[in-house]
């Protein structure tokens, strides 16, 4: 998952109540522990970011504390749990120097602002591997996608400049050419959670769907996540998978609207800003009127929420016949060329495309590259004369490719629960939940996945924060009670860190 976000937000956001509430779920809070059929003596926990407690857009102690696994071991140890290693950071910063890895997002005023900023200091983790007495029992990774997991070498140092490493597994792997699975199956767990599958679409999802983080393909989804399932369940020990969350319920995707262009924005500094736009764009529209493509016109209203300009390379490129046009028309050949070029595949966003969270950085801002590569000014501001970039939007048709993967990746994970018999969490289902206006109310305390006021999201807009993944917890321990009539009892998001606030 993305380590590297930044933005700003604006000072209109609310602040949510941070306060804490000490009581644990009154339905479970009276029944004894056990274990029902499960045996919890040996609890490990594989994934990606999720699993090792990331959020705030990195890895570090606090939040390894509040990973939903440290969460379930806890009352594991009730029931007969044992002892619950995590590969702990070297500090609160989160960042790995040596790896290029930044430190965490806190939340700052900047010019008179609320936005997320990377916090200072020096981080002092480092690429030393601090393997030892067998291992660690939390065995996320973050980045880590499916087939990751199974790759030998995927903890090598050695292969980290070509990529093919993980630093964060570089760190606790047990050798060069150990995976992931062969250092939780080394350690006879008795039970198991694995919650992955995430990264094989969000990578994609994340950047706009550019092509730089491809899907993973259903056939290589499948043989890695039968392969994690079948070398967990070897040895008899029973566990629980998860599903993945659609990205309609992250706030990364649904924060910064399709139609954040508003009239005032557009004339804050020329009041006559969006007459000017329009006239600019004239002769544009009547080439795509004229070519047939009316829908791609490119018109600004004075009363109405604007959508933003985009890219979008699934439409036919026009470029040519734009410029054919124009040139016929007596418009310069620099100039007819340049339209070509900028408008050939642009078009105004709809409300089926999706705006990343980091594209709130850009959009209204001059675009220096395409300034210092000969664009003039006036046709250079991102999302209203120059069309946003494919990394900074996830289209319609993209939007379609991570759905439907997805759900294909889902069912795969469904099925192979059915049929090892295995406990399943429904994470999809929770985050559905969370994204509704309505929420979840926990102890007089209401949460949603609104970024930042919703209390359940961290500041990169993909992670929970510490409440969130107390939300997360409890839907595992409510699927293992279920499966193994065990009697675990569920933990109290309230005490857990939301978003903190300078």
């Amino acid at each position: 998952m993305k380590k590297h976000i930044f933005f700003t937000i604006f000072s209109s956001l609310l602040i949510f109540n941070t306060s804490c509430n000490n009581d644990f779920d009154n339905d479970v809070s009276d029944i004894k522990p056990s274990a029902g059929e499960a045996d919890f003596s040996r609890y490990v926990a594989l994934g990606n970011s999720l699993t090792s407690g990331y959020r705030d857009g990195a890895l570090f102690i606090s939040g390894q504390e509040e990973s939903y696994p440290a969460m379930i071991a806890a009352q594991m140890n009730s029931a007969g749990g044992g002892d619950f290693k995590i590969p702990f950071m070297n500090d609160d910063l989160g960042g790995i120097p040596a790896a290029g890895v930044s430190n965490k997002l806190v939340l700052s005023v900047v010019n008179g602002s609320l936005a997320p900023v990377a916090a200072s200091g020096t981080a002092t983790t480092t690429l030393d591997n601090i393997y030892v007495q067998g291992g660690y029992q939390n065995m996320g990774v973050p980045g880590a996608k499916s087939f990751h997991l199974i790759y030998a070498g995927y903890g090598n140092p050695a292969n980290l400049a070509s990529g093919t490493a993980n630093s964060y597994f570089v760190r606790f792997a047990s050798s060069p050419n150990a995976t992931v699975l062969d250092d939780a199956v080394a350690q006879n767990p008795t039970f198991f959670s694995l919650w992955v599958g995430n990264n094989d679409v969000l990578g994609y999802a994340t950047s706009g769907g550019d092509g730089s983080n491809p899907i993973t393909d259903l056939s290589i989804f499948q043989y890695a996540y039968e392969t994690l399932v079948k070398g967990l369940t070897a040895n008899g020990a029973k566990g629980v998978v998860a599903n993945i969350p659609s990205i309609t319920s992250l706030p990364f995707f649904t924060t910064v609207p399709y139609n954040a262009l508003s009239p005032q924005t557009l004339t804050a500094s020329n009041p006559n800003q969006i007459k000017e736009l329009n006239a600019a764009f004239s002769q544009l529209n009547q080439v795509f009127v004229y070519l047939g493509h009316a829908e791609r016109q490119i018109v600004y209203s004075e009363t109405q929420a604007n959508p933003v300009l985009i890219k979008d390379k699934d439409l036919e490129n026009l470029g040519g016949q734009i410029t054919a046009v124009l040139t016929a028309n007596g418009v310069s050949a620099q100039q007819a060329a340049l339209f070509g070029q900028l408008y050939g595949q642009a078009r105004q966003a709809t409300a089926d495309d999706y705006l990343v969270l980091t594209s709130s950085s850009v959009i209204g801002k001059p675009n220096t590259a395409a300034i210092s590569a000969g664009v003039p000014a006036t046709l250079a501001i991102n999302g209203v004369t120059y069309p946003l970039e494919d990394r900074w939007v996830l289209s319609a048709n993209e939007a379609k490719n991570v759905l439907a993967a997805t759900e294909s990746f889902n069912s795969i994970i469904k099925n192979l629960a059915n049929q090892y018999n295995l406990a399943f969490a429904d994470m999809n289902a929770l985050m559905v939940e969370l994204s509704k206006k309505s929420g979840l109310l926990y102890n007089g305390v209401t949460y949603t996945g609104t970024f930042v006021t919703g209390g359940t999201f961290s500041l990169d807009g993909v992670h929970p924060n510490g409440r969130g993944y107390g939300f997360v917890g409890n839907e595992f321990i409510k699927a293992i009670n279920k499966k193994y009539h065990s009697t675990l009892a569920q933990v109290n998001p309230n005490v857990y860190t939301g978003v903190v606030f300078p």
